[in-house]
């Protein structure tokens, strides 16, 4: 007997005890149930249980008012196979817009990795660009969430989602002590890219959220440690769309700066609050990852010009973070360390 064929156990169990569930959400979840059907799932045995198991799971996940992990978990399972519009077409964005909505961190997760598929091409990555309330609430929940996991993982699927619709590439790709920042591919639409950086609700939504966060400063933090994370990635795939805005308007009114600097410049200058020693060091760490990065990116002057007018205004009046930048080289791998050395040079003798 071809073991693809090998029927999964306690599959019609389970699409009974979803039935229930969608007729009384509140009823006791079986766990087990779930567990056993999981955990037979192969590549091979997944699809034909799709039809049969997705819709119901999404339909429970809707008014389910428990934490909802085991359904998530199963969920996840069942989409691997999938793609982000094969999926599209077996949950609604409203479906999706209420997982990311969701307290529960399972239920953040499982949409996200849905959100992960369109990263897989840049037509699925221009598909969720004009998916304008799937970006804001994508967005919003990735600087809002206090779990650790729900924030790294929106750090990882925009990274990757931004690079698979990156319209300008690096000609070889480009890694950084051994982590891959820039994967070499074609190049994609740059339509997400405009959604994100040209959409003035949306960079607005960004600002807002990373200097006065409605759920308070602890989360103000989080949102500002999270964006720092994630520019220095973002600047060597763009450099262009984080370091210049048209909104001029919204640096003057979150950064207190009638400049065009972008995205990069406000959280490098005007975004954190220096005397909070935690939000100093990340800022520390976000300068030594940007230099590293930007050492090995394409060159082109008006770069280097605005890294050295950058770290100018950043070295300014901190002395701590000038001393880390300068001591750099002694922290990295040693065949980097006389390059990294000399760019450094390059850009504080300005």
């Amino acid at each position: 007997m071809d073991t693809d064929t090998i029927p999964v156990t306690g599959v019609e169990e389970l699409e009974k005890h979803l039935d229930d569930l969608i007729e009384d959400p509140n009823l006791e979840l079986n766990p087990k149930l779930f567990d056993d059907v999981e955990l037979q799932l192969t590549d091979a045995n997944i699809p034909p249980l799709i039809p049969r198991l997705l819709p119901k799971i999404t339909e429970v996940l809707k008014q389910y008012p428990k934490d909802p992990k085991v359904l998530c978990s199963l969920a996840i399972k069942l989409l691997g196979p999938l793609n982000f519009t094969q999926i599209l077409s077996l949950a609604s964005e409203e479906a999706l817009m209420q997982a990311l909505r969701s307290p529960a961190p399972s239920a953040n997760i499982l949409a996200m990795t849905v959100l992960e598929k369109a990263a897989k091409s840049p037509g699925d990555a221009a598909i969720l660009a004009m998916m304008n309330n799937i970006i804001t609430n994508f967005l919003t929940q990735w600087l809002s969430a206090p779990q650790v996991e729900v924030g790294e993982k929106g750090s990882k699927v925009l990274g990757d989602l931004l690079d698979v619709d990156c319209d300008t590439r690096p000609p070889d790709g480009l890694s950084v002590n051994g982590t891959e920042i820039a994967i070499r591919k074609p190049p994609g639409q740059g339509l997400l890219w405009r959604r994100i950086f040209y959409d003035r609700d949306v960079y607005d939504l960004i600002l807002s959220l990373c200097t006065s966060h409605p759920l308070g400063t602890k989360q103000q933090s989080l949102a500002q440690g999270r964006l720092l994370r994630i520019l220095p990635r973002l600047a060597a795939l763009n450099f262009r769309a984080v370091t210049w805005t048209d909104f001029t308007e919204l640096n003057l009114k979150y950064a207190n700066t009638n400049s065009n600097g972008g995205i990069l410049h406000f959280a490098a200058l005007s975004m954190i609050d220096k005397e909070d020693m935690l939000m100093h060091l990340n800022l520390i760490d976000f300068f030594e990852a940007l230099i590293s990065i930007q050492r090995i990116a394409p060159f082109s002057t008006h770069k280097i010009d605005t890294l050295k007018s950058l770290v100018k205004d950043a070295t300014a009046q901190d002395n701590v973070l000038k001393a880390a930048i300068l001591t750099l080289p002694e922290r990295t791998v040693p065949e980097e360390a006389d390059e990294l050395r000399q760019f450094i040079q390059e850009i504080l003798n300005s």
